[in-house]
């Protein structure tokens, strides 16, 4: 038995210890790889010793933390490891997000430093977490050259032993306004995605594509797999549906994963099928609705198989649709994945009888430790069953069919997915109600050819207030992030309530539909 599959047997290992393994072994097979540089698993591994010990030069030790707001490249992926191997937590933040937000999240997660790129800067500003050292990952004025940063070459890090429970990474979820939620994955919680990395041929001769952002949970439930297993990845800074193709074919891309509006894009691009694309063995897709048709459409005219993961950032169970081997399940998540336990409970929290439905709950070795810093909101996002065993609630109402196969039905949270991205109305509502005409507002989401959805705004103008629809949308999408931002803002003159005060936003989808 090699020393990498025995690590592998073990219940709980280290990331940064496998690339020890692989450097080992083969020092020049490629690991990471962007549009301007590849790097070899020798490589990173020196990279990697550099940066842990840069970081435990600064005084940062195991359990502190470090912010990365940058497009995905070979050193943002390098830093990203590196400070694993010394222990420290990392929060991958949304460029797309807006100053304020960033400075939240920055402060929220107690970073101690910032790795940032050109882009980046210019939108957090000078202002935003002035007080936090900042290193260009890209040697532009952003910050400290990382080069002129990291410690001599050859230099050794001190040891880390990392345990299951460590906070691997803090991954924030959407937020404008108020205090952003930082979900706080552990590294066991790591472990359990790379050891069922096994199942989808992950290896060395594996090449995954990702052109979906590295702060995204999304990518890095295949990135981890794939580095830990010792195939490369292949960083796209932006999806591009004709530079994604041309790179598939070009390095025999063998695994990727996908939003559903990239999959959309791709099928409908006019020269998708003069590509030779017959080395994929895998394809993944999670973070949005994935419409049957056109899972059907990738299956047809796309080689290799589709795995449709569903599940939250903050972990639980997870449902595994092998596409591939249930053309009759399309429009189901498909199936309890091995070692999650998946059940439906009702209003009172109490399990639903078989066939009925209810809100999705799950429980796994692969759970988020809690909101950082926020206790209360770990609390309402968790469940207990009778005997006590923990799950985290999904706040997604669906119905298990016969065969075990969950369909689901809607999102109780409100929550609308655009793009592959969680938008939270209640942050978009609460900018709307930072401007002097705005009486009463709320925001849904709705249907979208280009983007799965899109959210638009119902508002009530406090009387005798003549402020126009277009001005007022032109004002919120100047205070909102790039991915959160209005499709479109209509004048109403009272929302639809309940009895005891809650929003109907079902007839606001109505109305909009009937528009």
């Amino acid at each position: 038995m090699t020393d990498f599959q025995a690590a592998m047997d073990r219940d709980f290992g280290v990331i940064a210890e496998l690339i020890r393994l692989h450097a080992q072994a083969s020092p020049e097979r490629p690991a990471l790889a962007d549009a301007t540089r590849t790097l070899s698993y020798g490589a990173l591994d020196a990279l990697m010793d550099r940066i842990a010990a840069s970081l435990q030069r600064d005084g940062l030790r195991a359990g502190d933390a470090i912010a990365i707001c940058a497009a995905s490249s070979v050193n943002y992926a390098a830093v990203f490891l590196g400070a694993l191997r010394a222990g420290v937590a990392v929060a991958p933040l949304a460029p797309g997000s807006t100053p304020a937000s960033l400075a939240r999240m920055i402060e929220d997660a107690e970073a101690r430093i910032l790795f940032i790129d050109a882009a980046a800067a210019e939108v957090i500003g000078d202002a935003a977490a002035a007080a936090v050292p900042r290193i260009a990952l890209d040697g532009s004025a952003a910050g400290r050259a990382l080069e002129a940063w990291l410690a001599p070459a050859g230099t050794q890090p001190a040891a880390v032993e990392p345990e299951p429970g460590w906070p691997f990474n803090i991954i924030y979820s959407s937020g404008t306004t108020g205090e952003p939620k930082g979900i706080v994955q552990g590294h066991g919680m790591r472990w359990a995605h790379v050891r069922r990395g096994a199942k989808y041929e992950y290896g060395r001769d594996t090449v995954t594509l990702l052109s979906t952002p590295l702060y995204s949970n999304t990518t890095l439930v295949v990135f981890f797999p794939t580095i830990a297993y010792g195939g490369c990845v292949i960083l796209m800074p932006k999806f591009d549906a004709a530079v994604y193709l041309k790179l598939a074919e070009q390095h025999r891309v063998t695994h990727t994963m996908l939003v559903p509006v990239q999959y959309q894009r791709l099928m409908a691009y006019p020269a998708f099928d003069a590509h030779d694309l017959s080395s994929f063995r895998f394809k993944f897709s999670t973070s949005a609705p994935f419409n049957a048709a056109l899972k059907a459409d990738v299956l047809k005219r796309w080689p290799g198989g589709l795995i449709e993961f569903y599940g939250m950032t903050e972990g639980g169970g997870t449902c595994i649709l092998e596409a591939h081997l249930h053309p009759d399940k399309l429009h189901t998540v498909g199936q309890a994945a091995e070692g999650s336990d998946i059940r439906l409970i009702d209003e009172s929290g109490r399990e639903v009888a078989p066939g009925e439905a209810g809100e999705v709950v799950g429980h796994s070795a692969g759970m988020m430790v809690g909101y950082h810093r926020q206790p209360e909101k770990t609390r309402e996002a968790e469940w207990f069953d009778p005997a006590g065993k923990r799950f985290i609630r999904t706040g997604d109402v669906g119905r298990f069919d016969e065969d075990g196969f969950l369909t689901l039905f809607d999102r109780k949270k409100d929550m609308i997915i655009s793009g592959g991205f969680n938008i939270y109305p209640s942050d978009l509502e609460a900018v709307l109600r930072g401007h002097a005409a705005v009486a009463d507002v709320a925001v849904i989401g709705v249907p979208s050819a280009q983007w799965g959805e899109t959210p638009v705004a119902f508002v009530v103008r406090r009387p005798g207030d003549d402020t126009g629809a277009d001005a007022l949308l032109q004002w919120a999408n100047a205070q909102l992030g790039k991915t959160q931002r209005l499709a479109r803002l209509q004048l109403i003159d009272e929302l639809p309530r309940s009895a005891i005060g809650k929003v109907l936003k079902r007839e606001l989808r109505e109305r909009d539909t009937a528009r």
